[in-house]
């Protein structure tokens, strides 16, 4: 197709209709990866809208790079504003820019490092509330572990267990009300007095409620805290006036939600690999045992924890928690050969990207030798979890040692063990979650890690 030529019309037998289809309806994942046979460029429709597939890596770096420009985030962003409408994740244009030069000190490297103590600590105080034969819900152990983490790193906030659960439960509603929103939406519905719609209501609440405690704590006592949360407190705009309290709030809130999620269900996935894989499990005790030898894990620690760092580089390949990005286009753009006109709905799959046998060999197999130097790696813009470009993850420094962290933590300390019966299948929710992840807990004999709390 000529380059001055738009991508055709959905023609009846011709491509996948998304919205209006079983095999969607039933496995979004697997949907979306059998669009990769299609080409680079794949039209379906979902709902009443059509939307293009982008499946081309090349393509996919062009559009977050080079031609950033002539995108907004698109459907899901835009329904990520139940965390807050000016938060840095959904804001657009100048904002998006203003906004990540003032929160870029907060993850720059140095700062993540000095975070590292303040990890161990808080993933130390929740696995030792584990008991030998317990049966842990992992999702849920690895979600509440992530937002203490975020919460005390980024916060000085630490919430009672029954509050930190109440926290977690609005986030997970809010996410699920946002897919859902942007994959079916009726807008209607959002604005009746549904029993689903007043428990959302219900669940931002609880979110703003608790954040609204945080922020005041900080105002009464603010030269008790060094934080993200200070640091909005004390940020001036081009004025020079300080930032509204609205936006302080959907700052702290989008953060607090992003923290809750990403690094829980990689971390999940990755013990359950593990429990599946004996061999693996056995080489990343000798690493952790040797590297922390009977010591406190510091950040000092972290660069000789190689295959620890692999285990979450695979995992985040395989189970890449994004299976869903979205882009709007909002001008006329050219990409690969096509004409996309303005307000071109467009999303793209880390996901799939990353489970696509003509970029990574046995794609399906977890394999975190794959990353070795001497090992052939995949195409140059192929592997991309925290995404590229303008609005790569702001939090990718902080994901790393964070995952790193609770890896070794967890290694130094337990065996986790499929819990009989139990098959965990990757659904396509706000991330990839399992379907069911129930593993038990067994001591480890010489723990290499002495208590630190």
């Amino acid at each position: 197709m000529r380059a001055d030529e738009t991508l055709p019309p959905i023609a009846p037998g011709g491509y996948p209709v998304i919205g209006h289809t079983l095999p969607f309806l039933r496995d979004r994942l697997g949907f979306l990866q059998q669009l990769r046979a299609h080409g680079p460029l794949v039209r379906v429709a979902v709902g009443p809208k059509s939307v293009t597939v982008v499946n081309s890596p090349d393509l996919i770096h062009q559009m977050l790079t080079a031609q950033a420009g002539y995108f907004s985030k698109g459907m899901l962003f835009e329904k990520l504003k139940l965390f807050g409408s000016n938060a840095l994740p959904v804001a657009e244009g100048s904002r998006h820019l203003t906004r990540r030069r003032l929160m870029q000190p907060a993850f720059h490297r140095e700062r993540v490092s000095h975070y590292a103590r303040t990890m161990r600590d808080t993933a130390t105080a929740a696995i030792s509330t584990w008991k030998e034969g317990d049966e842990l819900d992992l999702k849920t152990e690895t979600q509440l572990m992530a937002q203490s983490i975020v919460m005390s790193t980024a916060f000085s906030a630490h919430p009672e267990p029954h509050t930190a659960r109440a926290i977690l439960t609005s986030v997970d509603t809010l996410f699920t009300a946002a897919l859902r929103r942007a994959l079916l939406p009726v807008p209607l519905l959002d604005k009746l007095p549904t029993r689903y719609n007043r428990r959302l209501a219900r669940a931002g609440d609880i979110l703003h409620q608790a954040v609204t405690g945080i922020i005041t704590d900080h105002r009464t006592r603010p030269g008790d805290y060094d934080d993200v949360v200070s640091m909005l407190l004390d940020a001036r705009d081009e004025t020079g006036a300080p930032l509204p309290d609205e936006e302080i709030l959907s700052e702290v809130t989008g953060l607090l939600a992003a923290g809750s999620e990403t690094a829980a269900v990689v971390m999940a996935w990755l013990f359950h690999e593990l429990g599946r894989h004996a061999d693996l499990e056995a080489r990343l005790h000798t690493e952790v045992d040797t590297v922390l030898a009977e010591e406190e894990l510091t950040a000092d620690h972290l660069p000789r924890l190689t295959f620890t760092r692999a285990l979450v580089q695979e995992t985040l390949r395989l189970y890449s928690p994004g299976w869903l990005v979205t882009r709007q286009a909002i001008d006329t753009v050219q990409l690969g050969g096509y004409t996309l006109p303005t307000g071109t709905d467009l999303l793209w799959s880390p996901y799939t990207l990353h489970r696509d046998a003509a970029l990574y060999p046995e794609p399906w197999r977890f394999d975190p030798d794959r990353w070795l130097p001497d090992r052939p790696q995949p195409p140059k813009h192929a592997y991309i979890p925290f995404g590229a470009g303008k609005r790569q993850c702001l939090g990718d420094a902080f994901a790393w040692t964070e995952m790193t962290i609770i890896t070794a933590l967890i290694a130094s300390r337990w065996q986790l063990r499929p819990a009989p019966g139990i098959r965990p299948r990757p659904v396509g929710a706000i991330t990839v979650h399992p379907s069911v992840l129930r593993m038990r807990a067994e001591a480890r004999q010489n723990s290499a890690i002495r208590e630190t709390v």
